[in-house]
């Protein structure tokens, strides 16, 4: 930014103000994308899409619809996924920024004081699925450019505004199919995140499903089978004592702790008189940046294979469903950490660290893509304090404000000439 500090600190207060201006717009705005529920599963997005291209054109934002084929879909186990890209061309020369939120969700659930698709307001804070993660930076980020652009000050370069819809099973089919199709390549990017810090590294998540296979019998007869669910406890219990083990490796990244396994489901069995012939356990292994995902996965499948081949009739069969691959600080992160920090600390008033998280997100698709990315949007300063994938999830509205406020800024900081 070639602008002299008064000059700047000018701009800053106009964005300031301009973000006040339009704040109750753009909780409507937000209300309005919560009105659309995303549930994953089942996963049919693309009705959302259309809804926010809508809302976008009220803005004179054309947002460029990027379907992924039916059969690639499917296959992910979902039922249609439009993710979108909002491409705001400036001069040329200048860098092109990504901004990246995802619409997908997981189910509400039961135990919600208000509706969730409702978007109501109570006591400053507004309820309702997605309005902490991450449709709330739908909104942060539509607003920071717009407010930029308001400004009528020169800009150089181009943001895009790449709204998506696979976060919750991964983001092969969000951020990493618009990449791996070549229909956008920013040289920097910030995705979806909280006011309180800026996250520049997460962990790997590695998702295993193991199917046992025993032999169905009669339960008044216990030799006629081979119990599955019994091999199975015994697998689990062997892979719940890594637990005590991963305690004592350290990730050295700040709010980054150790490794952990959960087996998150069970299925198996056809009645309660009959041994169990079959039982289909699903694990998720979470890796500090540290870790190689190919020995991790070699490791856990070593512990599996040494408990079952003990086992007189059983066997078992182990696939991977999901590796997402940790994501780590890249040369060129620092330009986005600076200011965002800069910007967050002086609007909110505190200290906002850079840290680490022990979430995966589909931010990581940007790393392994070559391309420097941070985390930052709007909400609390933990997930808990959000309720994401819980019953009532919230956010406070003084932190969407404030967080778009430090989005705009920075934006400024990178594309004003």
């Amino acid at each position: 930014m070639t602008m002299n500090q008064n000059n700047q600190t000018e701009l800053y207060g106009k964005l300031d103000q301009w973000i006040d201006a339009h704040f109750d717009e753009q909780i409507q705005f937000l209300q309005s994308l919560i009105s659309v529920p995303t549930d994953t599963p089942p996963g049919n997005n693309t009705p959302h899409a259309l809804h926010t291209s809508k809302l976008l054109a009220a803005y004179d934002m054309t947002a460029e619809p990027c379907a992924v084929p039916d059969a690639e879909v499917k296959a992910a186990g979902m039922e249609s996924i439009t993710n979108l890209i909002v491409r705001r061309q400036y001069a040329d020369g200048g860098k092109v920024l990504a901004l990246n939120a995802h619409g997908d969700v997981v189910p509400p659930g039961e135990g919600w004081t208000y509706p969730p698709y409702s978007g109501e307001i109570h006591d400053g804070k507004l309820y309702g699925r997605a309005a902490a993660v991450s449709k709330c930076d739908f909104s942060t980020y539509v607003f920071a450019v717009r407010a930029l652009e308001a400004m009528g000050v020169p800009l150089k370069g181009r943001i895009e505004l790449q709204f998506t819809y696979d976060e919750e099973f991964g983001g092969e089919l969000g951020p990493g199919w618009l990449l791996k199709n070549n229909l956008t390549k920013p040289d920097l990017a910030i995705a979806a995140g909280f006011s309180y810090q800026i996250v520049t590294a997460h962990n790997g998540c590695l998702q295993l499903e193991l199917t046992v296979h025993g032999k169905m019998g009669h339960a008044a007869v216990p030799t006629s089978g081979v119990d599955a669910l019994q091999a199975a406890v015994k697998i689990m219990n062997a892979l719940y004592q890594l637990n005590d083990e991963y305690k004592s490796v350290k990730s050295k990244v700040p709010g980054i702790n150790h490794p952990y396994i959960n087996i998150g489901l069970i299925e198996g069995g056809t009645n309660t008189n009959v041994i169990p012939g079959k039982v289909v356990i699903k694990l998720d292994r979470r890796m500090i940046p540290e870790e190689d995902p190919t020995v991790v996965e070699q490791s856990i499948r070593e512990t599996i294979d040494q408990v079952w081949k003990t086992i007189p009739g059983v066997k078992v069969e182990t696939r991977r469903i999901l590796l997402a691959r940790a994501l780590k600080p890249l040369p060129g992160s620092d330009a986005l950490v600076s200011s965002l920090k800069q910007h967050a600390e002086h609007l909110f008033g505190q200290k906002i660290e850079a840290c680490g998280t022990p979430l995966y997100a589909d931010a990581r698709l940007y790393c392994e893509a070559g391309i420097p990315v941070v985390m930052y949007g709007a909400g609390p300063r933990t997930v808990e304090e959000s309720h994401a994938k819980q019953p009532d999830e919230r956010l406070d509205l003084e932190d969407l404000r404030r967080a778009t406020k430090v989005i705009a800024r920075t934006c400024a900081d990178l594309i004003v000439e």
